[in-house]
């Protein structure tokens, strides 16, 4: 009888239109079948249905409580509180009761979907408990500081504060901390002082996302090109990041290239931005919400990652990598990521760098191609699912038996 895994989740897996979705649902899938039998308990929308047969291939048993998102008024109000509102949010006494009756059956070991979990637990796990964190979550909110003008700057401060405290009480209950690269795992380890912190990698579905050679794209002429970005445009990040591209690069790109093309494929664009590349002229498409961002990415020439704000490592970036589309990208937008500067992407963090690297990739079909061969090849020999998950697995292995090897000794 296969040892049983318990995997909590703030949030329902599907669909899979962001990073930590993608990177939980894709491990999961990965080691169904494998070392454990899985349970996998989450909230869930009214919709889920729709979704029953990819949570089954995710788990063998699936247990949810009702999904209840918090009011805007909610959110607000949960300024006031002690938690950090993204913390809030997750919030569930359902949830809490399903939690502590799946704890009571005494799982072999408990996985725990983001910090943010931790408000769906009992005061003390009695069982091996992993905690697989996908970003060093107070960063996100010192970043936004960082670039927030006031009052929200004041704002992000005290929510950085906020969730600073949270995740160090939070992560230090865990016997093993996962986290998503080497970079994180060193600044979890000098943030917080926690003993076990191991890093798996981001991986991709190098068959899904296959390679399409640059020189299939679109022809386009010397005043031409486009340019593509993917990625949830409610998340804050990604809505600050395209505002960059949009404010700051775009008119130099124009300069050289009039009739370039921007295509942002993501859900729920801000009206804003729809709103301002409409009344300034720019040909830009924002996609909404799509069921497979593949289409717009193998018909682009360079893919872009403005990003400024956030943490973890975003899985866009080896998702275009494996499709061949050559890749921009700010340090953080690639940050804990080993993927190397001129060879796998071209790095641009200031104004005129960013505009001036998708020129170069614009302009020469050549570097576009040799880019684009080096990062394929690049994720398919280091990060496929197939290789990442076989890590995480024998991590979550390793702290089942470590724990059942004290309790032995102990007994003894």
């Amino acid at each position: 009888m296969r040892p049983r895994l318990l995997v909590i989740s703030p949030r329902f897996l599907f669909p899979l239109d962001q990073g930590g979705r993608i990177r939980t649902a894709n491990t999961l899938r990965h080691m169904k079948g494998g070392a454990f039998d899985i349970t996998l308990v989450s909230p869930a929308p009214l919709d889920a249905g729709r979704y029953a047969e990819q949570t089954a291939a995710l788990c063998d048993r699936f247990l949810s409580w009702p999904e209840a998102p918090m009011s805007r008024l909610g959110r607000v109000l949960a300024l006031t509180g002690r938690l950090p509102v993204a913390v809030a949010t997750d919030a569930s006494a359902a949830g809490r009761a399903l939690v502590a009756a799946e704890l009571a059956v005494r799982p072999d070991a408990v996985l725990v979907d983001f910090p943010h979990a931790a408000v769906l637990l009992p005061d003390r796990l009695a069982v091996p408990s992993l905690m697989f964190t996908h970003n060093v979550e107070a960063e996100i909110f010192a970043r936004h500081a960082q670039v927030a003008r006031m009052p929200m700057r004041l704002v992000w401060q005290d929510q950085a504060r906020k969730m600073r405290r949270f995740e160090a009480e939070t992560l230090r209950r865990f016997d093993t901390v996962i986290a998503v690269s080497v970079r994180d795992a060193d600044a979890l380890r000098h943030a917080y002082g926690l003993q076990r912190v191991e890093p798996v990698e981001t991986g991709v579905d190098v068959d899904y996302y296959a390679f399409h050679p640059p020189a299939d794209a679109p022809p386009f002429g010397p005043t031409e090109g486009t340019v593509v970005f993917t990625g949830s445009m409610d998340s804050r990040s990604n809505i600050e990041g395209v505002a960059f591209l949009m404010h700051e690069v775009w008119p130099l790109v124009l300069q050289r290239r009039p009739q370039a093309r921007a295509i942002i494929v993501g859900r729920n664009p801000a009206a804003a931005l729809v709103a301002e590349a409409r009344a300034r002229g720019l040909a830009w498409e924002f996609t909404g919400f799509v069921n497979d961002v593949r289409p717009f990415v193998a018909r682009a020439h360079v893919y872009a990652i403005p990003l400024r704000v956030g943490s973890g490592t975003r899985i866009k970036v080896f998702e275009a990598m494996a499709m061949g589309c050559p890749v921009v990208s700010t340090a953080l937008g690639v940050e804990g990521l080993a993927v190397t500067d001129g060879a796998d992407y071209l790095a641009a963090d200031t104004t005129s760098a960013f505009a001036g690297a998708i020129l170069e990739l614009l302009d020469d079909a050549g570097r576009r191609s040799a880019i684009a061969t080096e990062a394929r090849g690049l994720v398919v020999r280091q990060f496929s699912w197939a290789q990442v998950t076989r890590r995480f697995e024998a991590i979550c292995a390793g702290a089942a038996a470590d724990y059942k090897a004290v309790v032995v000794a102990r007994i003894v």
